[in-house]
């Protein structure tokens, strides 16, 4: 079609590991803007896995073309919040892509941020305990 701009669009495809038991559900969520990762209701997507021998897989389709983190929690009750305890301090194992790690606080955007393009971006988040 002459005049139109062709949007370009990628898969996610990630795989998270490090869970200590199967209980609960794995909670990712996409992240475009670097102002609310890794909490707030900004993200672009977020997604639940079910949990199998200590590792679940979750895939984010037609993911436009741009720049993108993940944080990703160990939901092991269920209740679909990530919980906190003494000053915010997750209670519950906590990862983010790139395994950007925060220094007394949480990770940061440009340290989590990989590029989406055509075709699959894989990635593999490992939980810690905080």
């Amino acid at each position: 079609m002459a005049g139109s701009a062709e949007q370009v669009s990628g898969r996610i495809v990630v795989t998270i590991v490090g869970f200590e038991s199967d209980a609960g559900q794995a909670m990712v969520a996409l992240w475009d803007d670097p102002d609310h990762f890794p909490t707030g209701e900004n993200h672009v997507a977020a997604l639940r896995a079910v949990i199998t021998d200590g590792t679940a897989q979750i895939e984010f389709a037609d993911v436009a073309a741009g720049e993108y983190a993940l944080s990703v929690f160990h939901d092991e009750n269920g209740n679909g919040e990530l919980d906190t305890g003494f000053m915010g301090i997750p209670k519950e194992p906590i990862g983010a892509s790139n395994d950007a790690r925060g220094r007394f606080g949480p990770p940061k955007f440009d340290d989590a941020r990989f590029q989406v393009d055509d075709g699959v971006v894989e990635l593999t988040v490992n939980l810690q305990q905080m």
